[in-house]
């Protein structure tokens, strides 16, 4: 976990410099509908100006913006005036505006256009917090603190729109399925008429570490009207932008519905698949992941530097009496079996191979384990929030193994793992108890159906690796044959050292053709989970 202190100022301000091509693109698509009125709510230098200007201006149009940042705000006016944009500067914090705003509903704007912040809640300070918080309590949805200000930016400037009124925005690609912008892909589904995500396989903001997608929104027309639903544009390079937006914008067939109501990230599937999916739920050997396992966070030591260590360290400082097995990362566990092999070649490999646990029930005596405790302390570690929460600090609680683990990031497709050592597990991999034997449950995980589910009910960032959360993880769709037998290390192997593509076709055989899958079924899934992973890695899917 990153602190304030550690940042960035760009990255705290939340500001990275729009494109003028992707800006002109945007306010080329919203000016179609003539606007009068148009809001920028977080201003920057001004490139909207620019983009107005580049396409002939706004006719009788004129912007109200917003930028807290005075020289940011000094820019966005000269910017104004020399494209000849009328344009009126507000410097102050546009949530707080937009708040009082929507209470007395005196403001209707044509148009929206803008690349709001992106800057995590907890280092927006208090008053902008509070503000945040508002806007969601004001349209009357669910807040959370694991939000980010971009969305409250987003909600606020579609609560501020006339019916019928187009929001253009850049906004990072987690819209499509981080859980914290559920409230407002929900929002946005119930008061636009029409969605589309344009969706680039490249990184338009390198210094951002994530990716960033165009929302053109449109919203409904009148109280007769009703929601359309969501489409995505994929595009490579620029070449999209010599296109008419309003063709792009009608371009992606829309699909509502289940897609619309959660994760958006059903859309990018073709209809086929999604009905594929859907019937499969229905088989009676379809199992959602909850009804059969339940899921545990790993252990949270508060200072992994500390308390995993090496074989150097516990020889260092004779720590043997308190040394564990465990494992937490995909390089302690590259298969699906940890044993006393995996073990051997973690110690070998000098990685982090050892939890050190001093029990709380314990009466510390030892002149081994004061003296690492102290050396702790030395280090500060015992005044992280985490430790200093805990008494004693050095004590770790909720200390316990399980069967199976299953690690929180995967590169390719997630997998569990037998843990025969019964060795512990850090936060970076979740505990998993079993209804069913935990070799039938390890073995039955990897498949095409599974692995395109943990794409849909997962997440991912810039670099491109999934992660899935518990409350992801229980959704997950598990496909368990009556009589299958598995010789996990012959799976182990291939996890290891085999293709993934491949590995999915053999399982696949094993595990989704008892089931009565057919082979165009199994290839539709495997196709479907390709795509996923391929556009989360950024690997080229569209011809030149």
């Amino acid at each position: 976990m990153k602190f304030m202190v550690d940042e960035s100022v760009q990255k705290l301000r939340g500001g990275y410099y729009t494109p003028l091509d992707l800006a002109t693109f945007l306010a080329k698509w919203v000016n179609g509908v003539n606007p009068e009125k148009v809001l920028e709510p977080s201003c920057g230098d001004g490139v909207f100006f620019s983009a107005f200007a580049h396409i002939g201006g706004l006719a009788q149009g004129r912007i109200t913006g917003f930028e807290l940042d005075p020289r940011e705000a000094i820019k966005a006016r000269t910017k104004a005036t020399q494209c000849k944009v009328r344009a009126k500067i507000h410097q102050e914090d546009f949530l707080g505006w937009a708040k009082n705003k929507l209470g007395d509903g005196a403001v209707s704007f044509d148009a929206v256009v803008g690349n709001p912040p992106f800057i995590r809640y907890q280092y927006l300070p208090p008053e902008f917090q509070s503000q945040a918080e508002a806007i969601f309590r004001t349209l009357g949805l669910p807040f959370t603190k694991h939000t980010n200000a971009w969305v409250p930016f987003v909600l606020a400037s579609i609560a501020l729109l006339r019916p019928g009124g187009r929001l253009a925005m850049v906004v990072p690609a987690e819209i499509i399925h981080i859980p914290h912008a559920q409230a407002l892909r929900t929002y946005l589904g119930k008061s636009c008429r029409r969605i589309v995500i344009v969706d680039p396989e490249e990184m338009w903001f390198d210094e951002t570490l994530q990716g960033t997608v165009l929302l053109l929104a449109e919203k409904l027309h009148d109280s007769s009207d009703h929601p359309h639903g969501l489409g995505i544009y994929p595009v490579k390079g620029r070449e999209f932008l010599l296109l008419d937006p309003e063709t792009v914008f009608m371009s992606p067939k829309a699909i509502n519905g289940k897609t619309i109501e959660g994760k958006w990230t059903r859309a990018l599937l073709d209809s086929s698949t999604l009905a594929l999916i859907d019937k499969l739920t229905r088989h009676p050997n379809v199992h959602v992941f909850k009804d059969i396992a339940d899921v545990d966070v790993g252990i949270v030591t508060g200072a992994n530097d500390y308390f995993l260590v090496s074989e150097k360290t516990v020889k260092q400082f004779h720590l043997s009496p308190w040394a564990h097995p465990m494992f937490g990362r995909s390089q302690q566990c590259p298969g699906i079996i940890f044993d006393k092999t995996q073990h051997q070649a973690n110690i070998k490999g000098d990685k982090p191979a050892y939890f050190i646990w001093f029990s709380k029930d314990e009466r510390l005596q030892d002149s081994n384990a004061l003296a690492y405790i102290q050396h702790g302390e030395k280090q500060n570690f015992h005044i992280r929030y985490k430790c200093r929460v805990r008494a004693p600090w050095y004590s770790v609680t909720s200390v316990y193994a399980t069967e199976i683990g299953m690690l929180k990031r995967a590169h390719n497709l997630p997998r569990l793992v037998l843990n025969k050592m019964g060795a512990f597990t850090t936060d970076t991999a979740y505990r998993i108890n079993s209804q069913i034997p935990a070799k039938q449950l390890v073995g039955s995980f990897i498949n095409s159906l599974t692995a395109l589910s943990a794409e849909l009910e997962g997440r991912h960032y810039g670099g491109g690796v999934l992660e899935l959360v518990p409350s992801e993880i229980e959704h997950l769709l598990l496909p368990i044959p009556d009589d299958t037998v598995f010789d996990l290390g012959e799976l182990d192997d291939l996890v290891r050292t085999a293709d993934t593509e491949l590995i999915l076709r053999k399982q696949d055989t094993r595990i989704l053709t008892p089931l009565g899958i057919s082979e165009a079924e199994r290839l539709k899934l495997l196709t479907g989970w390709k795509k996923l992973r391929n556009r989360r890695q950024r690997i080229s899917q569209l011809e030149d």
